[in-house]
């Protein structure tokens, strides 16, 4: 397995990337990218997800393409005096996420629609064969970045705030890659009994 972190300082903005190899194929990875926040257990490790709702799905039959849009609900990163600042501590996103079956990729953008006038958050995940061995393997690029808004309140204080989120980000990444990996290891043993 192999994970690639790098930072980068733009303006107002925290950016990094993550690349991790699931030896698992795409059709496996994809499909437990699906079941990801239905499981009990799931919910326990991944627990800064509150909700999960289905706003939309649709399957263009010109393309064979699969969208769905969907409403997350979870605790907002970052420390605990930005929840103090901005009033609240959870934050409302929409992830929207393109399957396309004929040539094995999967695209999700998660962004924050709630908190905007104090943070803008953006994550680009992409699940596709790993060029080395596409029949059994799949590589996982992930993109943050995180920008907080000059606010003269989190003016002084807005590079730790990105560094504090960014780094929260990366501890839930490493959870959901553990969720993930349980998912497919599950799904290659219920596939074997069959």
């Amino acid at each position: 397995f192999c994970t690639v972190f790098f930072f980068c300082r733009f303006l107002m903005v925290k950016a990094y990337r993550q690349e991790h190899v699931y030896k698992h194929p795409w059709e496996r990875v994809s499909a437990a990218s699906w079941r990801k926040f239905a499981d009990p257990e799931n919910k326990r490790i991944l627990s800064h997800i509150l909700e999960v709702d289905t706003l939309n799905r649709k399957l263009d039959t010109d393309t064979g393409k699969l969208h769905t849009t969907r409403a997350l609900t979870i605790h907002a990163p970052g420390p605990w005096f930005l929840h103090r600042i901005v009033g609240q501590d959870i934050c409302h996103c929409v992830e929207s996420t393109v399957v396309d079956g004929k040539s094995r990729s999967m695209q999700l953008i998660t962004k924050n629609i709630s908190l905007q006038k104090f943070i803008e958050v953006e994550e680009r995940i992409r699940y596709d064969p790993h060029p080395e061995n596409p029949s059994a393997w799949t590589v996982c690029s992930q993109e943050t970045s995180i920008r907080i808004k000059p606010l003269s309140a989190l003016a002084s204080m807005a590079e730790k705030v990105e560094q504090k989120c960014a780094e929260k980000f990366v501890q839930n990444s490493a959870k959901g890659r553990e969720v993930m990996e349980r998912i497919c290891r599950y799904m290659e043993a219920e596939s074997a009994r069959v």
